[in-house]
């Protein structure tokens, strides 16, 4: 779900057709000759909190040896272009949060003990960030969600409320990009399912501003307005909108089932992240991925992955895993390289935006929630390879935390459980 932000900032620039408002991306003429008013000289940090929801093989997860040498295990293997940019944790976990499943409503918040009936979460991170830097964007924070069912979200108020998961990209697109009354939108809608791109009502006004560009800005705007159009053709591709006509059926309805299959899901929600944070509309995104009751297409794989994760060591079971949790991590090296590929003030998408990964759960066959599995890349730290942490002593996860609210530019010390920050990692200059 999508938070506004009480005013839209005066630095941001849009291109206005009839029911369309597209945004622009960070261009250098925005700063250097006051395109918008009070612009920052350099462009913004952003935070993106990812969790999947039922753990991970924590041999093919956590390397065997710490520091910047490690040898990549498998899954890390998928990130080996980010090596540098990014630092694994082992050893981390939240005190007190328990309760198996339960947990993954904790991820961002630490709040203890989520099994007891008189469990009652707490603000999460995310929205820690956005009480700060939400106004400053057209949207406070982006809470999404990529599961077969349900719209539960990372994303807790201060009071402690779920704030409910937006699970289609079509409706997100949407939701930034057409800006007209209901007739207006409506057009919009069935011109986009016709295979025609928004871009087509604001392409005078676009001529106009190319003109007055350097060749630099010319070339991200150019990036931006393809990237524009290839979401668009993978939205069509995949079926994602919502108001096409559907034949009567035959046979009563089966159980719910996703939109579309797992990982084209996963990769238009990627797509969507970027160009929210591409645009500024936002600098603050939760992503929950749960796949416990999914069944995605992916070779070798012939059981849902829930049942999977109780695979009780049989080797074929592991096989099957291990083959599902590989594909979420080519799908995050997917995401990384997306945000890579976007300049913006000499950096890039990836250089402003810390990425969070993880899991409130350690190992889904025990139920564990100890020694999590925890990456972080990208935003503006100096990484440290693998930081291991002795699992029977460990700092909280909420150390981590801290350090990220901090690089945000947040004057906080604590958050949570909380005993400061995470030592070892440390900003990059």
């Amino acid at each position: 779900m999508i938070h506004s932000a009480p005013h839209s900032p005066s630095r941001r620039t849009f291109l206005r057709g009839a029911g369309v408002a597209v945004a622009l991306p960070w261009l250098e003429a925005f700063t250097s000759r006051g395109t918008a008013r009070g612009a920052a000289a350099e462009p913004p940090r952003r935070l993106l909190a990812i969790e999947t929801t039922m753990g991970l093989l924590p041999q093919y997860f956590f390397p065997t040896t710490a520091g910047r040498d490690y040898e990549a295990p498998p899954y890390l293997e998928r990130l080996t272009p980010f090596r540098e940019r990014l630092t694994v944790f082992s050893g981390l976990a939240h005190p007190l949060v328990d309760g198996g499943h339960a947990a993954d409503i904790c991820f961002l918040t630490g709040a203890p003990h989520p099994a007891s009936g008189s469990f009652r979460n707490s603000i999460s991170l995310d929205q820690i960030a956005a009480e700060s830097l939400g106004g400053q964007t057209r949207f406070a924070s982006l809470a999404l969600t990529v599961a077969a069912h349900g719209t539960t979200s990372l994303s807790f108020t201060r009071s402690g409320a779920p704030i409910p998961g937006e699970r289609s990209p079509a409706r997100l697109y949407r939701q930034m990009f057409l800006q007209g009354n209901a007739r207006e939108t409506a057009e919009r809608v069935a011109t986009l399912q016709a295979g025609r791109s928004i871009l087509d009502f604001v392409a005078h006004p676009a001529k106009r501003l190319d003109r007055t560009l350097t060749a630099i800005d010319r070339a991200r705007l150019d990036h931006y307005f393809t990237s524009v159009r290839e979401v668009e053709a993978q939205m069509q591709k995949a079926e994602m909108w919502e108001r096409r006509r559907r034949p009567k059926p035959k046979l009563p309805p089966p159980p719910e089932q996703p939109e579309q299959e797992f990982f084209t899901l996963l990769a238009l929600m990627g797509q969507m992240i970027r160009l929210a944070f591409e645009t500024d509309s936002t600098r603050v995104v939760t992503l929950l991925v749960n796949p416990a009751v999914w069944m995605p297409r992916a070779p070798g794989v012939a059981h849902e992955p829930h049942s999977l994760t109780h695979h009780g060591n049989r080797p074929e079971m592991i096989a099957e895993l291990k083959t599902l949790e590989a594909a979420q991590f080519a799908a995050l090296a997917e995401l990384l390289a997306t945000l890579e590929g976007v300049s913006e003030g000499g950096a890039t998408l990836l250089d402003r935006t810390m990425v969070l990964y993880g899991s409130c759960m350690g190992n889904a066959n025990s139920h564990s929630n100890t020694n999590l599995p925890i990456l972080l890349a990208g935003g503006g730290f100096r990484h440290a390879g693998h930081l291991a942490f002795d699992p029977a002593d460990h700092p909280p996860l909420a150390n981590l935390y801290v350090s990220m609210l901090q690089r945000l530019g947040l004057e906080s010390d604590r958050f949570a459980s909380s005993t400061g920050t995470l030592t070892g990692l440390e900003f990059a200059s």
